[in-house]
Order: structure tokens, then sequence, then C-alpha cells
């Protein structure tokens, strides 16, 4: 047989188009072709390809250091190899598979160029040099920074099962990457300190605030129960909004979306809830915001019903006007109330949604599980529309005066537990933005009311909220629960910028990445410029050209995680993921721009090393938004995202956990990047 001429039947996998360096691969294409080749000669590259009987190619998610053992469970050892060696392992037709090697993910050469500058060129880095790099990028503060550092190089070497060399605990270049590479020893942001000022008064904070508080989805037929107020309450959201509505027979109190097929929950429960849960993520206030639809008995009913659920912990002031708001740290542990001046419950004409048998549709592209991809519309273009809407800065809900004649029915009782009171003054929405040196209130404005009266008067808002405050809501059409642009509410200073929490999507992204700051306790101190007034009296103007304050560099080194958290052909059924990395800024329109890494292909460990420079003209509100995405022909794979505030970045390498589209943090995804200001 040697030397003689076979007939193959050979399975080829092959890309139906090159591979460009600028563009990712075409996805592959299976091809049989009955070819000839010499009996004798072997094609190994051709057998480990194709064949099944092809032994798996070893392969290591960490890089291992030259003198360090395998142990049994180590993310290096053979049972990792043997699992790694299967992601690269994919089935092209019933018999034949397909086999990557998956090549080394090795540590960054900025990670190397560090580790030898603060171990003085040497191959070990030990406490005291990890002291003195912990102290250069900012971590330490006070005495503690030699038992921090020994912490670090315990956790890490027990992390990695290794033993010190010569029974003095010191790093290898690995170890410090792995370090590098730890979410828990190494954060890109501060998490556990709240560090603002929390002695203003309420005026002079952003504050995490939700919409319709009660609802479990879509805002026309969803049902309505105390499991979504709980939610935001245990990511620390502070405001909680409740609609209060009679029940069937009049003698109870409704939490329900009124005029609508939501199913209700009793108030009572809602109640007793916020209770439960107010103060586990933050031990400021929280906030309750009625819509009150109720008779005068059902108000004495709802006063007598809220002193006997919260009891101490109920704020409400002596006085019966404010002439400036409490802080939060003196409100600390406290709920307080806010809602308009009590009125007669009048039951609408038109009756319920029920009552006139109609069916809430949404329109393709409305529906909760598609709403999560739109991207955030830009606030030059809701202004822009604003301008264009009909829609009048004269048109104005109840008035002061109407209040003042209806005030006289509600009970005494009632009206004293209401710290923050909301009044719509009668006149323009202009007028309603004029500031009563005697007391403060709550405005509540549609984000299309904001954006109109933004376009030609926004210093007038920032001057508004310096002393009171304002709540933006989201217009009447979102019936899928999504959610506006809260920049547009931030950039004039308003507080409470309401969310539908119960829904996702990018806009929820930014508000659940602004409230990561300050510790995360749903309190945000206003930025400088927007409190100050200047000697001529004006104030900052949203819309006006500002200089560049601060420049932000950020370098996405490489990402990981994902072969643990998915599935292996959950992106592509025939090879690896080709994953690229998206990184910008929201925030003012001068400011928002996003980037894209280049597409690492055929790698569950994608190294990038693609930097980025982003120049900021107002830094203290801007959010860094991160996406990684996996490419594919029709429709990009999500792969995961995050928000970070940019005021509360730490400088230098840094790990990044990333969350899925609903907000949930993965269990092992994380990215390397670095940040640094100039």
């Amino acid at each position: 047989m040697n030397g003689e001429t076979q007939p193959l039947l050979l399975l080829e996998v092959t890309n139906s188009s090159p591979r460009l360096p600028s563009s990712p691969s075409h996805r592959p294409n299976l091809r049989i072709a009955l070819k000839t080749r010499n009996a004798g000669a072997r094609n190994p590259k051709m057998e480990r390809e194709i064949s099944p009987e092809a032994p798996p190619t070893p392969t290591r998610l960490l890089p291992r250091g030259p003198n360090e053992e395998r142990k049994p469970g180590d993310q290096g050892g053979a049972g990792a190899e043997a699992e790694a060696a299967e992601m690269g392992t994919y089935k092209c037709c019933i018999f034949f598979t397909r086999r990557f090697a998956l090549p080394d993910a090795t540590t960054p050469e900025d990670v190397r160029t560090l580790f030898s500058r603060f171990s003085g060129g040497t191959p070990y880095m030990g406490v005291d040099e990890l002291r003195r790099y912990l102290a250069a990028t900012g971590e330490l503060d006070g005495d503690g920074g030699m038992d921090v550092a020994e912490w670090i190089v315990d956790r890490v070497l027990q992390g990695r099962s290794r033993t010190p060399r010569f029974g003095r605990p010191a790093l290898t270049v690995d170890d410090f990457h792995n370090f590098l590479f730890s979410e828990d020893l190494n954060p890109p942001i501060r998490q556990s300190k709240v560090h603002h000022d929390m002695n203003a008064p309420l005026s002079h904070y952003f504050i995490y605030t939700g919409h319709n508080s009660y609802l479990t989805g879509n805002q026309l037929s969803s049902d309505c129960s105390d499991v979504p107020i709980i939610k935001a309450l245990q990511i620390g959201v502070r405001v909680i909004e409740l609609d209060m509505w009679p029940n069937s027979s009049k003698d109870d109190i409704d939490i329900l979306h009124g005029r609508t097929l939501t199913a209700p929950v009793s108030l009572l429960k809602c109640l007793t809830s916020i209770k439960k849960y107010a103060f586990v993520a933050s031990p400021y206030p929280v906030i309750i915001t009625l819509e009150d639809h109720l008779t005068s008995d059902l108000q004495a009913k709802v006063a007598k019903m809220v002193l006997e659920v919260f009891g101490d912990i109920l704020y409400y002031p002596e006085s019966k006007h404010l002439q400036e708001f409490p802080s939060p740290e003196a409100l600390r542990g406290r709920v307080i109330l806010s809602t308009k001046p009590p009125k007669e419950y009048l039951e609408a004409k038109g009756g319920t949604m029920k009552d006139r048998d109609i069916e809430p549709k949404f329109s393709k592209g409305e529906n909760e599980e598609s709403a999560w991809g739109i991207e955030v519309p830009d606030i030059q273009d809701e202004l822009q529309d604003a301008n264009k809407d009909d829609m009048s800065c004269h048109e104005r809900g109840v008035d002061e005066d109407d209040e003042q004649k209806v005030r006289k029915s509600a009970p005494l009782e009632y009206k004293h537990l209401i710290t923050i009171k909301a009044g719509k003054p009668k006149g323009s929405l202009v007028d309603a933005l004029k500031s009563d040196p005697e007391k403060v209130r709550r405005l509540s404005l549609s984000e299309q009311e904001l954006a109109k009266v933004a376009a030609g008067h926004g210093p007038k808002i920032v001057s508004f909220t310096q002393r009171n405050l304002l709540r933006i809501y989201p217009k009447g059409t979102r019936f899928n629960s999504s959610n506006y642009n809260p920049f547009l509410g931030w950039v004039h200073g308003a507080q409470m910028v309401a969310f539908n929490m119960q829904g996702y999507g990018r806009a929820l992204w930014l508000m659940n990445g602004f409230y990561k700051a300050n510790g995360g306790c749903g309190y945000v101190k206003k930025p400088d410029f927007l409190m100050q007034t200047c000697p001529d009296g004006k104030v900052f103007d949203p819309t006006a050209d500002l200089p560049v304050k601060k420049t932000l560099k950020v370098k996405v080194y490489m990402g990981d995680g994902w072969q643990q958290d998915f599935k292996q052909t959950h992106f592509d059924s025939y090879s690896p993921p080709d994953f690229y990395a998206k990184v910008g800024i929201a925030g003012v329109p001068s400011d928002s721009v996003m980037r894209k890494t280049r597409v690492v292909e055929d790698s569950w460990v994608p190294m990038w090393e693609d930097g980025f420079t982003f120049p900021l003209t107002v830094p203290e509100i801007a959010l860094l938004r991160v996406e990684v995405h996996e490419y594919d022909v029709n429709e990009d794979d999500f792969g995961g995202q995050t928000v970070l505030p940019v005021s509360e970045l730490w400088p230098g390498i840094r790990t990044v956990p990333l969350f899925d589209h609903k907000g949930m943090k993965f269990k092992s995804v994380k990215l390397l990047m670095s940040f640094e200001f100039v």
C-alpha cells in the first residue's frame, strides 16, 4: 500500500471568505469533498480539526508561573484544563467535531511593567512592595497599610493554593495578575463607604427614586404587589411611590394603577413590607410619595394605619410649613411622607379601564422583553422634540387655589403627617418654578413637561431645585414600563428622577450605575455648580458650551468568565465566541460618546488591550458605560454590561464585574481595565 494513491472521503470545515484583521470572520460552512493523497502521508492538522478521535488540546484560563504546582481544584489544574479544552470542541455534524487550540491568556504587558516597577526588578513582590503599590494607587488611608497588604498576599496565595518561597510571603507576576483580576480584592470604585457630606438639606441631593413601585410588569395589566417594593429597597431605592384608591366596597384602601387592568394589593401589606426592608441597604430616610385618590374618611384610615405601622420611625414636622428640608443625616432611620395637600376623592366620570372593557395592547417593539436593547435617547434630541410638541407650557393640574378650597375637608391628623408637600401653583409651568422664600415644596413634572420647560428656561429649573424638590416621572405612554434619559433631570438639578424599577434596559442601567456612588446609600450629593448662584444672579446653564475639566483614559485589557457562566454553544454553535467591548460616557451631550474595541475571534478569554480617551466637561455627574457583545452576522449577542460613576473610579488597573441585561451580576464574567485621569 505504501506509495499508492488512495481515495479518501474527507469532511473539511472551511470559511466562506478569508478573515480580515479589521472584521470578524464569517461562520464556517461544511463541505464534503473526494480527495486523493498518499496513503502513507498524514495530515495531523486536519486530523486535529475534524477527526472524532483527535485528543483534546490542553489549555489554561490564567497563566501559571514557572515554579507553581498544579493542585486538584486549582483554576489552572488538570480538571480545569480538561474542562477548558472541552470549550474548544464543537460538533460540526452528527459524527464529526471541530477542535480549537485555545491559546493561553497571557499576562498583559502593562501588568508585567507595573510588577517590575514595584518589585524592584526582582521576580517576587513582598508585602512591603505591595503596600507601596497600594499607597501609590490611593487605596490606603491611615496606618493600616501593612496589615492590608499582608491580608491581600495571604488571600492571593491561599486562593492559588501556593506556599510561600523561603518562608516569606511574596507574589510572582502571575500572582500579582491574579490579584489585579480579582473583583473582591481590586474593585473599580469605592464601594463600601458613604463619603459625601450628609448634613445638607434634602434638596442638595439626588435621591434614588422609583415610579409606580408596586407594579410587577407593564403599566396596564400587570399585578400589583409588595415584591417589587421589597426588591427596590434591597438595591437602595429611597423613594417609593404608592397610588391609593378606595377598594370595591369603599371601606378600605387598595394600591393599584388607577383606571387600568392592574390587580390591586392592600396598602397595609405595602406599608408593612416598607417598614421591614426600609433600611436593609441604606440607613438614610425612605420617602413614600402617595398619589391620593381617597375620600376624607379613608384618609383618616390611612393616617391611623401609617402611625400604627411605623410608630416612632415616622417623621413629621411640628410646623405647618418647612422653610428648609431636614438633612439625610437628621432623618437617618426615619420614614417620611410626601403627597399633595389632601382633597376630596372624586370618582372619575369616565370610569375605569375595566368598566370600558379596554384591552391594553403593545405595538411592535414596545413589549417588555424587547425594550431593554433600545439606546438611551440624547438629551439634545429630547429638548428639540419638546419645542415641536403642541403641549402648552400653561397646562396645569389642580392649582393651589383649588387645593385650598378642599383642604378643609381632610382629616387634621392626615395633613399633619405630610412632611414634603407637593404643590402645583396656579399659572404656567414657568410660574410653577418660582421659589417661595417662606416655604419649600415638591413639584412633579412629566419627562415631556420637563423637556418643554428646559428647552427655554433651563437655569430657572436649576434655581428652583437649589431649595425645593423636583420630581420627574415617565410619560403616560410608556405602557411597557420603559424609561427615559435620566440626565434630562440630573443636569437641571432634579432630585427625584423617578424610574420604573421593575423594567430593565439601558436607561435603567444608567440609573442603577449612578447610585453606586457614595457607598450605594441612595443619596448622592449634587455637585457644587448646581447649588451656586453667581453675584449677578446667574446659575448653571445646562445648554452652555463648557470647557474640558478633566480627561479620562480607559484601557480594556481582557475579559474572562463567560465559559463558567454560559453554555458552550450559547454564542455560537460551531466555534468559540468573537467578543468585542463597547466603552463610552453618558452625561451632558458634549461628553456622551460610545467607542468600540476590535473583535477578538474564537476566544473565551479575549485579549483586547485597546485604549480610549474621553474629554469631560462635566465629570461630576458623568457615567462610564461598558458593554460586551459577541459579533454575529445577523445580530450581535449580548455578553454583559456595567455602568460606573466616573467620580468614584479608582485610578489604576482594576477588575470590572459585568451584569446581565436585567441588572443581575454574573457569577464569573469580568473585565480587566485601567483608569487614568489627566
